[in-house]
């Protein structure tokens, strides 16, 4: 078993249970590696599962000279001012995690990223799942209790998931009510690849602003993407996927459960059906609980025949039926409720180890208890 992570004791108590709100395991028990960062400083970089590497991305450059063939590939430097800002740093910061050819192991690695204090977090990762590897991920976002405003991050993730290989990347933000984020992310999935991609942003940030894609570009390739999320009456999202079906029997699912307390929520989400014989599913559901918005962008493109594609959407308040069918088994109209939007965000999510499955359940229970 690994030991605990060993946490500057600048990290309050508070903040502590912060991270552990974003499925950062301190004691590191159910974690294989880990990955720490604090603002600019990196704490932490190891594994202790055989076959997986986890790695600052400086002393992976240097020890690998072949990663340089994986870094800035699939997202290019110039893509935005905010892959421009992360390339432009002269010492990267940032994690690279390997899993070696044929490698499999069911507890995840965990990446920690911090943010304690009003500043730009710079961040570039890395991560491949080699022939035949199985990659599990939690990256745990958050930031310090009292960070006001001027506190940002910037953070770019690059993934290849070769033949027969699969990656899972759980993403849990706690960031702050004045925090911005914008997170730049983009995977090559081979043939018999899986890449799937969990997101969670339950407490309140001041913007999120996220489009990440799955190029499907293997036979038989699949991409499900699976997001949970809720806008305080601050908070504005701009948060979708992306998946470009390019090869025979690729397949994509985009999943949403959207809540708005009053914030702004734009979905976005777009399935490119490029190839005979490809399919995908794109679907967002929004509930308003108080005055707020969601606004709903579903766009599927087939451009030959032999691709299915379908796509739904609905944005409603609880139904009032529902409450009283509730109340009348002898819940209250707050229990009733909280029951109702729990069922509405409850994700079950194809091929997760029980373990993170676990971990999602947990965060949204937190959440929604406290409604």
């Amino acid at each position: 078993m690994p030991e605990g992570l060993k946490v500057p004791s600048s990290i309050s108590p508070e903040d502590r249970q912060r991270l552990q709100q974003s499925g950062i395991e301190l004691s590191m028990i159910n974690r294989c590696g880990s990955y720490m960062q604090a603002n600019q400083d990196i704490l932490h970089a190891t594994c202790s599962a055989e076959g997986i590497e986890v790695l600052s991305i400086a002393d992976a450059l240097k020890r690998y000279d072949w990663l340089e063939e994986y870094s800035w590939k699939v997202i290019p430097k110039d893509r935005d001012e905010f892959t421009k800002a992360v390339a432009a740093q002269e010492n990267p910061r940032g994690y690279v995690i390997i899993g070696h050819k044929g490698t499999k192991n069911i507890l995840p690695v965990q990446a920690c990223l911090y943010l304690g204090r009003e500043q730009i977090q710079y961040v570039h990762n890395i991560i491949i799942a080699e022939e035949g590897a199985e990659l599990h991920i939690v990256s745990g976002c958050a930031s310090g209790k009292h960070v006001g405003k001027g506190g940002a991050h910037y953070g770019i993730s690059e993934f290849y998931v070769k033949k027969n290989a699969k990656i899972s990347f759980t993403m849990i933000h706690t960031w702050g009510e004045e925090i911005e984020v914008y997170p730049r992310s983009a995977s090559i999935v081979e043939e018999n690849g899986t890449f799937l991609s969990n997101y969670i942003c339950m407490q309140p940030v001041k913007k999120v602003q996220m489009y990440p894609t799955a190029n499907l570009n293997g036979r038989n390739s699949v991409a499900r993407f699976s997001t949970v999320i809720i806008a305080s009456p601050t908070s504005y999202l701009d948060i979708g996927s992306r998946a470009i079906l390019g090869a025979k029997g690729a397949s994509a699912e985009l999943i949403t459960r959207a809540i708005t307390r009053g914030g702004t929520i734009i979905s976005r989400g777009e399935i490119r059906g490029n190839t005979d014989g490809t399919r995908g599913h794109l679907e967002c559901k929004g509930l308003i609980l108080k005055n707020g918005i969601i606004h709903a962008i579903p766009e599927i493109e087939g451009s030959v025949v032999g691709t299915e594609l379908s796509h739904e959407a609905a944005v409603g308040k609880i139904a009032q039926d529902e409450i009283e069918y509730l109340m009348a088994r002898g819940l209250s109209e707050e229990e009733a409720t909280a029951t109702i939007i729990r069922g509405f965000l409850d994700v079950k999510i194809t091929g997760l180890p029980e373990v993170l499955q676990k971990q999602i359940d947990a965060t949204i229970d937190k959440a929604e208890s406290g409604f």
